[in-house]
């Protein structure tokens, strides 16, 4: 991860445009230069948090701050209109609900990739950004894989579903198991935060919600492993229609929300 550190450091990094994945400032600390960056900052969509001054103490690692870090992005996310711009047809677009771990993001963009999906949205706040930590982790994924983030992971999906998506939401409270979905169509896959599962609003927002039948005394998956299953189960689908020429499966039609 690229950090910028100090007051001029971090104006300097956020005037000039260079991708940044959010500006951590101490709190209670103020002063004009402090708020020229919080408001520049904002302006450009960057995240501003406020974080105890031992918090950035830890990050700075023994070198000084003066109360400002600037985190650097391995790359620059889209908006959500290009992401989907680029989409192949049908699409397959995966949105994450506050995943936090950066390891578990990169790996998820790894095999997303490998996948085939078109891209990934990702939310502003409480959660992972595109750090070097990511980058490592998807072993160069995430130079290839387009990614939006967004402010509102709601509103997003209500543009993926006016773009003719339908939204399929994994977790582990889920009403029917993965496999009995028709994932051939316009498919936006939502996974939840480690732990947590899926917000209350994000989880409304969904046509359905599938979870991965398991057995044994461990019956969650680690959110990168749960992103595997459902996306190549998307894969077979999709290759079983192209090389059938029919659906994948014996399951009837896809309803439409609110028939099944």
């Amino acid at each position: 991860m690229v950090r910028r550190m100090g007051i001029h450091a971090v104006h300097e990094a956020v005037a000039s445009g260079q991708p940044i994945d959010r500006v951590i400032v101490a709190r209670g600390l103020h002063g004009e230069r402090v708020q020229e960056i919080v408001d520049l900052a904002r302006r450009r969509g960057i995240p501003v948090r406020f974080e105890s001054r031992e918090q950035l103490d830890r990050m700075a690692e023994g070198e000084r701050h003066q109360g400002v870090i600037a985190l650097a992005a391995s790359k620059a996310p889209l908006e959500i209109e290009d992401l989907l711009a680029k989409a192949k047809t049908p699409g397959l677009v995966v949105l994450l609900d506050g995943i936090e771990d950066p390891r578990n993001l990169g790996a998820i963009v790894r095999t997303a990739l490998a996948a085939g999906a078109d891209g990934l949205v990702i939310p502003e706040r409480r959660a992972a950004g595109l750090t070097e930590t990511v980058a490592r982790t998807s072993a160069g994924a995430i130079e290839h894989l387009p990614v939006a983030r967004v402010k509102n992971l709601a509103r997003a999906m209500e543009e993926l579903k006016s773009a003719g998506y339908w939204i399929v939401g994994l977790d582990e409270r889920g009403e029917k198991p993965h496999t009995a979905m028709d994932y051939t169509g316009p498919i936006a896959l939502v996974m939840g935060g480690e732990g947590r599962g899926l917000h209350e609003l994000t989880r409304k927002q969904c046509d359905w919600v599938v979870a991965i039948p398991t057995t044994g005394p461990v019956r969650s998956l680690n959110v990168s492993v749960a992103a595997g299953v459902v996306l190549f189960e998307a894969v077979r689908q999709r290759m079983a229609k192209a090389a059938g020429g029919q659906s994948p499966s014996a399951k009837p039609a896809k309803p439409k929300p609110g028939e099944g």
